[in-house]
């Protein structure tokens, strides 16, 4: 049994539900150990406060199921009987009245199987507290975030070599791709952005196949590697062969803000304070209506996750907390400039994980 189900116990006991259901995701992952497909057969598995745990397992999955030595006990079933059978026996093998679930994973019809099985449950929303466990990164979970970011840098380095006039954004999105998988990536923590000119003025644009970059042109990479189950989120956003004199003006302020964001951080702050010194370094430029995002969010084997760093939340910032410093300002039909980086929040201040040069850079000249 994994040693991590000791603090989903405990979280269940503070809760005062009789247990935490648990289904294919960032949580179950770090909980069990090993990695299993969200798909169309539910899959669930069941930490009670007290005693030990159980579990719904497609019959299929039965033999990757064998690599986690699970020492509870395990309900499987066939797509060929249904799984109704499985939530029942698990309901009169762990007799529950309360049980705490990850509102913003499990899907309806698992909902609606444990209701099906136990009528009198109580079915709580308890995302924030179970995820909130993975706020604080171990060296481990440090060593992976690392990992990724590294080779989602080197990556960066080899498609800004070989940046031209005239490419596509989709053509530039593809190299991206490539590179990524070529320097080691597992997968892909998101669907890169790749975006240039105007269409950089949207928040999360798509690759264009129609639109070949041009002189002056901001180009902006958001994207990032998935490694050993955690995931990098970079931004960097460059200019091809020359830049104007007002998108100059606009990057700076962005990495203005960028700088005080870092300087602002340490241990014990919190997410509003983080935020406020950010936003307010845009806020007082000439760009304060092109405004359109908080700074950022929490990072680890989901790309977004708590802490989200906004105004308003006041949720206190311990050492180990990793969050993504990515303050941008958007000018429609012209560019946007977003420049992101991945920082670690220790007792004396912070880590910047990202190394990726941040000052103004021209590529394709």
């Amino acid at each position: 049994m994994t040693a991590s189900f000791a603090e989903y116990r405990q979280l269940a006991q503070s809760l005062s539900v009789d247990a935490l259901a648990l289904v294919p995701g960032p949580n179950f992952t770090r909980a069990l150990g090993h990695s299993f497909m969200s798909h169309e057969r539910p899959f669930v598995l069941v930490i009670p406060a007290v005693g030990a745990p159980a579990a719904i397992v497609p019959n299929l999955e039965l033999g990757s199921w064998e690599l986690v030595n699970f020492e509870g006990k395990v309900f499987d079933w066939r797509d060929q009987d249904g799984y109704q059978a499985a939530f029942d026996a698990l309901a009169a093998h762990m007799p529950m009245k309360r049980l705490a679930v990850e509102g913003q994973v499990m899907r309806v019809f698992v909902h609606h199987a444990l209701k099906q099985a136990s009528p009198e449950l109580e079915i709580i929303d308890a995302e924030k507290q179970i995820s909130g466990l993975r706020m604080v990164k171990s060296e481990a979970d440090v060593a992976a975030l690392q990992k990724a970011i590294a080779l989602s840098e080197r990556a960066l380095h080899r498609v800004l070599a070989e940046v031209q006039e005239g490419q596509t954004e989709k053509e530039i999105e593809s190299r991206l791709i490539q590179a990524l998988f070529s320097e080691g990536a597992d997968d892909l923590a998101f669907t890169p952005i790749v975006v240039a000119s105007d269409n950089s003025a949207r928040v999360h644009g798509h690759a264009r196949e129609d639109y070949k970059i041009q002189s002056g042109d901001a180009l902006l990479f958001d994207f990032g590697a998935r490694k050993d189950g955690f995931c990098a989120d970079i931004t960097r956003t460059v200019f091809v062969a020359e830049v104007s004199d007002e998108a100059r003006a606009v990057y700076e302020t962005v990495l203005a803000a960028n700088m005080a964001g870092l300087a602002a951080t340490r241990a014990g702050v919190t997410a509003h304070q983080i935020d406020d010194v950010v936003i307010g370094v845009l806020e007082a430029s000439p760009y304060a209506e092109h405004i359109e995002t908080k700074t950022g969010h929490g990072l680890g084997r989901d790309v977004h996750e708590a802490p989200y760093i906004m105004r308003g939340n006041h949720q206190v910032l311990p050492a180990g907390t990793v969050y993504t410093n990515e303050p941008g300002l958007y000018l429609a039909g012209k560019f946007g400039v977003r420049i992101e980086d991945d920082v670690l929040i220790t007792e004396e201040g912070c880590q910047v994980l990202t190394q990726f040069p941040k000052e103004l850079t021209i590529v394709g000249s």
